[in-house]
């Protein structure tokens, strides 16, 4: 970039496990940007913790938290965003984030992704894998999400047999490159 030019505020959407706050957290470091996961942002706003909010309040009530949270995360401009697993269900989420930047998606195959989560779901920390088990939950919300994720996303990043560092570094190359 030449002087003068602000980098753009870059998000990551994929389902959970996906990688998206390691990820992004690292290559926020890596790139000296911050860093902003919107779970968190929610979190610490509500003062609970996203599975209470989903236990006690219901989805809606969450994706309704979501959606503020990521406005209030992409206005940051040059950030690293993680947004939630069902964020770019919603298109004034997916404007939002388009808006600000590039919209990356990380993906991983849902067997992946339950390898990824077993301490996660031992801990009930997962309110939408409570009903089913790991794969099958996750492999019905690709079915639903993957959609929205793919038709959202300007790259995908495919994160199966990945460790999170390769991730990073895939990722900070493609940033450099385009963005």
């Amino acid at each position: 970039m030449t002087a003068g030019t602000t980098a753009p505020t870059v998000t990551l959407i994929g389902l959970m496990g996906a990688g998206k706050s390691k990820v992004g957290r690292l290559t926020a470091e890596r790139l000296g940007r911050a860093f902003v996961d919107t779970d968190a942002l929610i979190a610490q706003r509500a003062g609970r913790t996203v599975a209470n909010i989903f236990a006690t309040d219901g989805e809606a009530i969450f994706r309704t938290l979501e959606r503020a949270a990521v406005a209030e995360a992409v206005a940051r401009t040059g950030a690293i965003v993680a947004v939630g697993g069902g964020a770019a269900l919603d298109e004034r989420n997916v404007a939002c984030m388009r808006a600000a930047g590039p919209v990356v998606w990380l993906y991983a195959e849902p067997e992946t992704l339950a390898s990824r989560l077993r301490r996660s779901v031992l801990r009930r920390d997962r309110p939408l894998l409570a009903d089913a088990g790991p794969v099958d939950g996750l492999r019905t919300m690709l079915d639903g999400r993957g959609a929205a994720d793919e038709a959202g996303a300007a790259a995908v990043l495919r994160a199966d047999g990945l460790a999170v560092a390769q991730s990073t570094q895939l990722l900070v190359t493609w940033l450099r490159e385009h963005a």
